[in-house]
């Protein structure tokens, strides 16, 4: 086996990072993930490696994660985000897709619903309601995610979000 090489990267005080990310809805939820130094949840998914389709490459994710297989459906967005966190400013590339996981991995009403050890962190696992504000109230990162989640696009979308500046989609 190849060494395995994470596209995420520190250029001059600056990080880049090529990120997949799965939106898995069910019963009028949404799952999301918190690692257990973070302040902030996000959408299961992770990081692509050299050489690796984006697709497989959050299949893959999900396993690790999840611990469990899960489908991975169409793209619904493309984004480029902007965003300083930990003392590094960050240019993120992610690509976000439809998901599913088996039958019996829905909301069930537990918080967290999963939680796993995933390199070195202890990763919780929420399924969170897609509307009433909640998402925001948990601090779903990116910050133009809670939005986006709640009115799905029929077709794929493009969003730049610049911390710096404005949110565009296109």
């Amino acid at each position: 086996m190849s060494a395995r090489h994470v596209l995420s990267f520190p250029i001059e005080g600056q990080r880049f990072n090529y990120r997949v990310a799965a939106v898995i809805i069910a019963d009028g939820h949404v799952l999301v993930s918190r690692e257990d130094d973070d302040d902030y949840v996000m959408l299961p998914g992770g990081r692509v490696e050299m050489g690796e389709v984006s697709a497989p490459a959050l299949a893959r994710e999900i396993e690790e994660e999840l611990g469990m297989s899960g489908a991975v459906g169409p793209l619904l967005a493309t984004s480029e985000s902007f965003y300083r966190r930990e003392g590094e400013d960050f240019h993120e590339i992610g690509l976000f897709y439809r998901a599913s996981l088996p039958e019996h991995a829905v909301p069930d009403g537990k918080a967290p619903w999963l939680v796993r050890e995933d390199e070195g962190h202890v990763l919780s696992n929420f399924w969170v309601p897609l509307t009433g504000g909640a998402l925001a109230a948990m601090n779903l990162l990116p910050r133009w995610l809670p939005g986006f989640l709640e009115s799905l696009p029929a077709e794929p979308v493009h969003i730049v979000h610049d911390e710096r500046g404005v949110t565009a989609k296109s």
